[in-house]
């Protein structure tokens, strides 16, 4: 039985663990005209520097998952942060364009493992009236993460170079690690001796790298054929799940469990619609607002400021509150932010746009703790390191379909020319234009997300027994 004192330590280094990834990614945006001056790289190479993981982690988050509940969930979390530190240490030794790269792999393939088993532990050791609130303030340090890592990434670079930005992740790595080896002696596993499914997850990956590479490179022609191959390798995957004792993602799991199969839809289109937020109020506050990017970045960082303080608020009454209620008046008041971003002008007073990402951060901190709570309480002690893989899953296709869109968008609007002011006017449509597809599909999510029933006890299953391995 799991004490309270390893309940704490064990919901510290989850949160600490949680931090460094979106720390990372965010920090390393800062980072990246500083990265390109030391190599000397074009745009494209810098941009693998930051798909590089993103599509090493959205690949390897479920077979992880799955793996982890096979052979012990505390084990693979552990590999996971050895793995980032060491992922750490090879980028800020990186001697070239292409080592950081890999190096970025090597992180891609930590985050997979830890992001793919720390839900799953936490909701392997906290019981339902408190599972909520845990889960809220892992999210909470997410957003911090996300929130804090560009203020870190711009001191670290300025002050001691980019490599810097790495470094910090080695001795919160390594805290990590020896607080989990000296303070947590179980490990958790599902017990049963079952096969892994490595056609299954050969399927899965190619099925991801050629959806979201390909719609990363939309409207061009080859984003069309991946989108198309991605599509061919899904069919071959859900005919392999069918037909394989020991699939890599049960079929039961989105057939018969209506909580699992629309809270992660509503995940999906969540992320879809709030991801390229920041990206699109940063063009209109800079170019269509006359903003300097220190002022547009001050202004920006309302929405995750009080997504921080609002995740573990939602996620301890999701303990007590119907989390379908909470997540549903989340997505919703999502969307109500959204309409206002889609109905903004040249002359919209700027108090109207902090509103707007005050309702935007209200509505999205109501809904991912809850939302995530639901996911975890839905499935059977043998599938929570894979639901929790989904949930990071969704969160990654959701990223990347958020930006698809905007690009599409500006695409047909705007085209491949230069931003000057003559094309201001055509800047500020692609914007609302992007906004008002995100209030359709907010409407949908919201629609999902109350479609997905309420839970009952049998949707909670009550043995949470953790075989020691």
């Amino acid at each position: 039985m799991t004490g309270k004192r390893e309940k704490d330590v064990l919901l510290l280094v989850a949160s600490l663990a949680s931090f460094l990834v979106p720390y990372t990614v965010s920090s390393l945006n800062v980072a990246l005209p500083a990265i390109a001056s030391t190599f000397a790289l074009d745009a494209v190479t810098l941009g693998w520097i930051t798909s590089a993981y993103l599509l090493t982690a959205a690949v390897c988050i479920v077979p992880f998952a799955k793996l982890s509940d096979m052979h012990g969930r505390k084990r693979f979390f552990l590999i996971g942060n050895a793995l980032f530190i060491a992922g750490s240490l090879l980028a800020a030794l990186s001697w070239a364009g292409y080592a950081l790269i890999i190096a970025r792999i090597v992180q891609g393939l930590g985050g997979a493992m830890v992001f793919g088993t720390s839900i799953a532990i936490l909701t392997t050791v906290f019981p339902p009236g408190e599972r909520g609130r845990a889960i809220g303030i892992v999210t909470a340090t997410v957003y911090a993460g996300l929130t804090l890592g560009p203020f870190i990434g711009g001191f670290l670079t300025q002050n001691t170079g980019w490599p810097g930005i790495f470094l910090l992740n080695v001795p919160i790595g390594l805290l990590v690690i020896a607080l989990t080896l000296l303070w947590i002696p179980e490990e958790w596993a599902d017990g049963e001796q079952r096969r892994f499914d490595l056609q299954g997850a050969v399927l899965y990956g190619l099925m991801l790298v050629c959806g979201i590479y390909g719609l990363t490179i939309l409207p061009a022609v080859n984003g069309i054929i991946l989108i198309g191959a991605g599509a061919i390798f899904f069919c071959a995957f859900i005919r392999r799940e069918r037909c394989t004792p020991d699939p890599l993602l049960e079929p039961a799991l989105f057939r018969d469990n209506r909580i699992f199969l629309y809270s992660n839809i509503a995940a999906l289109i969540n992320y879809a619609v709030v991801f390229a937020v920041g990206f699109l109020l940063s063009l209109y506050l800079q170019y269509n607002r006359g903003l300097d990017p220190q002022t547009a970045g001050l202004i920006l960082i309302a929405q995750p400021v009080v997504q921080m303080v609002v995740s573990p608020v939602s996620g301890h009454y999701s303990d007590t509150v119907e989390p379908r209620l909470l997540a549903t008046a989340g997505m919703a008041i999502t969307t109500v932010g959204l309409l206002i971003f889609a109905l903004v002008s040249p002359e919209t007073p700027l108090w109207i746009i902090i509103t707007g990402l005050l309702i935007l951060g209200l509505g999205y901190g109501t809904f991912s703790s809850p939302n995530t709570n639901a996911i975890m309480s839905s499935v059977e002690t043998r599938h929570l390191g894979v639901a929790s893989g989904m949930v990071s899953t969704m969160r990654a296709i959701g990223q990347m379909l958020s930006l698809a869109i905007a690009m599409l968008v500006f695409s047909a609007i705007l085209g491949t020319v230069q931003i000057t002011p003559s094309v201001y006017p055509q800047l500020q449509q692609s914007v609302t234009t992007v906004f008002a597809v995100f209030v359709v599909l907010g409407i949908v999510g919201t629609a999902a997300s109350y479609a997905r029933g309420i839970s009952t006890e049998t949707d909670i299953p009550p043995d949470r027994d953790r075989d020691p391995l």
